[in-house]
């Protein structure tokens, strides 16, 4: 890194590195999109919506959605509306730059069936609880909510510091899923932020390796390993302002997993 970074912490990069597959750049290369893809219908990023809205709790199975997607096989509303949201919202993202003001009209499309038009793309004005929604336990205490916009707008600072350095594919990874993490603990928007957070580490790799990231099957990995997902979210700590970040390298590992997992 040449430049230093406000929020993220690089600390954990060479035991990272250490860590990963040498074959990380190889396995990436090889994404590919699925042959069911058409003009109009992305199997992969169906996939991802519906492994992402599960992990939040939505009960329609992922092959139903896909044929939902592909076949037009209706459902009742309540089951679609909100994936299909989210799978606009990935649409929005494979057509736009990564930016803020673009993300915010990601989150904006992805609660459409989920918040007040008021709180689509807004930042959160109270104080957060994070709950796991397959248990109900909470799981930590969020951002302070007078100190949402500053730490976004230094996330955001790293975002575009990491967008014009040079990385490898091991630092895309690497940072990827620490925008993810550090996003996830600001917890910014009164809801959706789960989707938002999974959203925006596949938008980076894109934005840096390019459109096989959209093929990359995380949120699939992270549905078939939530409790280790929400585990490792946990190890940092309960309250915002007591987070270790020393802790991340377990959550930081399970993205590149990804690669190597069916």
């Amino acid at each position: 890194m040449k430049s230093p970074l406000a929020i993220i912490p690089p600390d954990l990069l060479a035991t990272y590195t250490e860590q990963v597959s040498g074959n990380l750049p190889e396995a990436f290369d090889a994404l590919k999109d699925a042959e069911s893809s058409t003009p109009s219908f992305s199997f992969y990023t169906s996939v991802s919506a519906m492994a992402s809205s599960k992990i939040e709790g939505e009960k329609l199975e992922i092959d139903s959605y896909v044929k939902h997607k592909m076949l037009n096989v209706e459902y009742l509303p309540d089951l679609t509306q909100k994936p299909d949201d989210l799978y606009n919202a990935y649409l929005f993202a494979q057509q736009h730059q990564l930016n803020k003001i673009n993300f915010l009209q990601g989150h904006a499309i992805l609660t459409k069936h989920l918040l007040p038009e008021s709180k689509q793309g807004a930042y959160r004005a109270g104080n957060m609880v994070v709950m796991e929604h397959h248990t109900g336990r909470i799981q930590y205490e969020a951002a302070p909510a007078q100190q949402v916009g500053s730490l976004s707008e230094l996330l955001w600072s790293d975002i575009e510091t990491l967008k014009a350095e040079e990385l490898s594919h091991t630092e895309v990874f690497y940072f990827a899923a620490f925008i993810h993490l550090v996003f996830v603990n600001i917890h910014p928007f009164e809801d959706g932020n789960g989707r938002a957070g999974r959203l925006l580490e596949k938008w980076f790799i894109a934005e840096k390796l390019g459109v096989k990231a959209w093929y990359l099957q995380s949120e699939l990995y992270y549905y078939k390993h939530v409790n280790d997902y929400y585990k490792n979210l946990n190890k940092l700590g309960l309250f915002y302002e007591e987070l270790d970040y020393s802790r991340a390298l377990p959550f930081l590992l399970m993205l590149p997993t990804t690669l190597s997992t069916k």
